[in-house]
């Protein structure tokens, strides 16, 4: 882990790169140095419906959501969900700058015992080294 989830509302794909915040999203997770690069995964969801503050439909937001195995002290989460989010920040500006457009980010630890896993990505990328 970490898993990041982007849900945002479907009129932020016409002015912002979704996948692209995705890419970036990504990159500044394991730039954190604390998040281990095999277990990043990155999504992003529009959703179907969506109304904000006055019901303008010109507004948007974009919520990024981390979901993070447990064990690391609140420091190391606080530096890194600063250094995540700063990054959606930079990136999104000049959509926030030329639209209605609320930026969200919230990071929450999963108790280890309750979240089993299992893959073989890092297996693989042992192999694509060698």
């Amino acid at each position: 882990m970490p898993h990041i989830t982007v849900d945002y509302s479907p009129n932020v794909a016409g002015y912002a790169d979704i996948a692209g915040l995705c890419n970036r999203l990504r990159l500044a997770a394991a730039d954190t140095g604390v998040l281990p690069l095999a277990g990043i995964r990155v999504r992003a969801f529009a959703a179907t419906h969506f109304s904000i503050a006055d019901g303008d439909p010109q507004h948007g937001y974009v919520d990024i959501a981390v979901r993070l195995r447990g064990g690391r002290d609140l420091d190391t989460r606080k530096r890194a969900t600063t250094e995540i989010f700063e990054a959606a920040r930079r990136y999104l500006e000049p959509a926030m700058q030329a639209h209605s457009l609320a930026l969200s980010f919230e990071m929450r630890d999963i108790d280890p015992d309750l979240s089993p896993k299992c893959g073989t990505i890092r297996d693989h990328m042992k192999k694509a080294e060698q």
